[in-house]
């Protein structure tokens, strides 16, 4: 089997919730080393409830874990030197953290030349630059919650698509700045923020406004590209997604349900002329469609062409055929010593999959090896152990 593409690239993370540990995790998935620094007893996010309980799970499998209290001297001195071991730093923490702890790019490059340390903040560089951000504030201040929810209702996307959206341009800077230190043999410092994510997100919605001198308006109620792109109710009160996004595909749509009338029509040839006519059109398309079962739509519309879904859920996912067949779930066992199905990292490189690690660690698990690895005698390594230092 071939090597992974990162294989022999070491990552340590400073990291917790969301945004860092789905950089670790992208970098893992391809191979990478990656060292999770925790406190001791471990990062407080493995144990968030509700809606938070899949955080830890989802990313942080195919990560060594050590324990170890870099407020203390001695666990801070143990840092750095494990960092000076190491090729790519990735950490979330808040502004100033881990430069209070001595723990700031400028220090660690002095020992380690060729360190890639990459911070991942709420803000870039500027006036907000001090504030604290979440997922959710990113998504409420870049206009993303008042696209998506109808008017005076913003409303945030349902997962924590700005953390992990910042997680995936951290990982494109990280491997941009490897590729450069190759040349010039020295790392740097990047950072990537949740504000800027969120707003890279919504550009399209900014170029709308550039364009068409209208401000865009929000999903629910926006004037869509497409007369039929919309979720219709079938026979069983079930719910599909159907577009029709080119004329050929209407010529399709109205080959596959036999409605020579409407393709006909020469009010409805072309998409602009559809898109007029929507008021019109869509109740004899919903009515159409609402004539046949959840089932029965699937299997006529499968070979069309035509773009449909069902409205799935997250819970249903774990059986999906298509990712069961494709690897595009893996086994994870859980802190529990349960077992689960958890989603791959979304890609193909050549013919494989950049499958994911079943391990999720526990708490401190890889202390000792990380230590002894980087260089750390046994003695010193249980020195640090009796002292508290490392768990």
């Amino acid at each position: 089997m071939r090597a992974l593409p990162l294989q022999g690239l070491r990552v340590i993370e400073f990291t917790h919730m969301v945004m860092g540990p789905a950089a670790g995790a992208v970098l893992a998935d391809l191979g990478a080393e990656v060292i999770k620094v925790e406190p001791i007893g471990g990062d407080a996010t493995r144990n968030l409830k509700g809606s938070g309980a899949g955080y830890f799970p989802m990313y942080n499998r195919g990560k060594k874990s050590i324990c170890l209290d870099i407020k203390s001297p001695l666990g801070l001195a143990s840092a750095r030197r494990l960092v000076a071991t190491q090729d790519v730093l990735i950490e979330n923490f808040r502004p100033g953290t881990l430069d209070r702890l001595g723990l700031d790019y400028t220090s660690l490059s002095r020992e380690n030349p060729r360190l890639i340390y990459c911070s991942e903040k709420g803000f870039l560089e500027g006036p907000y630059q001090h504030r604290t951000a979440l997922d959710e504030v990113a998504q409420m201040m870049s206009g993303l919650a008042y696209m998506t929810g109808p008017p005076g209702r913003p409303l945030r996307a349902g997962s924590s698509v700005i953390d992990v959206a910042g997680g995936m341009f951290a990982v494109i800077a990280i491997l941009a700045a490897l590729l450069e230190r190759q040349t010039g043999g020295r790392g740097q410092k990047l950072t990537s923020a949740l504000f800027e994510t969120s707003v890279y997100l919504v550009g399209q919605h900014m170029a709308q406004k550039a364009v068409t001198g209208q401000a865009a308006q929000p999903m629910p109620v926006r004037v869509s590209a497409w007369a039929i792109y919309d979720v219709f109710t079938t026979s069983d009160h079930e719910q599909v997604f159907l577009g029709v996004v080119s004329d050929g595909l209407w010529q399709k749509f109205c080959e596959v349900f036999e409605l020579k009338a409407l393709a006909e029509d020469p009010r409805y040839k072309t998409n602009n002329q559809r898109v007029q006519a929507r008021p019109e059109l869509l109740p004899q398309v919903s009515a159409v469609l609402a004539r046949y079962s959840r089932a029965d739509l699937l299997a006529k519309l499968e070979h069309t062409g035509l773009p449909f879904a069902p409205i799935g859920k997250p819970e249903e996912l774990f059986e999906d055929p298509h990712l069961l067949a494709s690897g595009g779930l893996a086994p994870v066992v859980l802190p529990g010593g349960g077992a689960t199905l958890l989603p791959t990292l979304p890609i193909e490189m050549g013919d494989r999959r950049s499958g994911s690690s079943t391990l999720l660690a526990r708490p401190g698990e890889h202390t000792f090896e990380v230590l002894e690895g980087a260089g750390f005698s046994r003695a010193e390594v249980e020195a640090l152990a009796t002292g508290g230092v490392i768990g």
